[in-house]
């Protein structure tokens, strides 16, 4: 499935910055939020610097009056505090070593601008600062990497934790459940019209990956080892066994989040 961005409901236009690889899938998606007939716009996630897409927001938000960030991954702040900057506002996110200008973002603050409101829903795991933005007024939530368009996300441990992006789902299920966001625009890959759904397979496969960690590591420790096995190797061996079918590309991320099931594991 291709994807470009566009408009999507009455206040939301997507960017797609051209970043693409195989963890950003078709790039980062920038997305521009402003009510109707209002002048100004909130920017969220102006991703990586690269001069045409700054001038590609730039052309579809008009002037801005803030920018918002859904984590500190480089590929989706890397370009905030220059484009802030170019268009004479501040960057707000959860850690303030990437805010620009006095005001910050945390679970529960709603940023209202020229009648658009963007509700913050914390929602760890990801990172340690992964931030939601649920949109009320369309019954959307902007995920940034929490949930994807296409395919699951990475934990990244250490800063990333199973235990928390466990309960980040579950808020997001529990929005979806009582009607409160029906689709997802996420921060790479298409827009999901059935929240409910995804947020249901991200649920689903997250348990199903913890249980075949589980049996990956009795079939490590039930093979005869003599020299026995580092534990800064297992990681690595439990990818091998469970991401077989998975492009070898791919296996340092995945180690990330193997790294972060077996903390989960030991911990609970």
């Amino acid at each position: 499935m291709s994807w470009a961005g566009g408009s999507f409901g009455e206040r939301a236009e997507c960017v797609l910055a051209p970043n693409a690889n195989m963890m950003t899938l078709d790039g980062t998606n920038t997305w521009v939020l402003r009510e109707p007939d209002a002048r100004r716009s909130v920017v969220i996630d102006p991703g990586p610097s690269i001069m045409s897409h700054l001038d590609a927001i730039e052309a579809a938000s008009g002037p801005v009056a803030a920018v918002l960030l859904t984590h500190h991954h480089h590929d989706h702040s890397e370009a905030a505090r220059e484009f802030a900057e170019r268009m004479g506002c501040g960057v707000r996110a959860l850690d303030p070593a990437y805010q620009l200008g006095s005001e910050g973002l945390g679970d529960g603050d709603v940023v209202a601008v020229d009648g658009l409101e963007v509700h913050v829903v914390a929602t760890p795991g990801h990172t340690a600062d992964s931030l939601s933005f649920l949109v009320p007024a369309e019954g959307a939530v902007l995920t940034g990497d929490t949930v994807l368009g296409r395919g699951t996300t990475v934990v990244a441990h250490p800063d990333g934790q199973l235990g928390a992006y466990l309960d980040s789902l579950d808020r997001l299920h529990r929005l979806a459940a009582e009607h409160s966001i029906t689709s997802i625009w996420p921060g790479h890959g298409p827009v999901i019209d059935d929240a409910l759904a995804a947020l249901d397979f991200y649920l689903a496969h997250r348990r199903e990956r913890l249980a075949q960690v589980e049996a990956a590591v009795a079939t490590l420790e039930a093979r005869p080892q003599p020299e026995g096995v580092a534990a800064d190797d297992v990681p690595r061996q439990v990818v091998e066994i469970v991401y077989a079918d998975v492009d070898p590309v791919l296996w340092g991320a995945a180690e990330l989040s193997v790294r972060a099931q077996l903390a989960y594991l030991a911990a609970t």
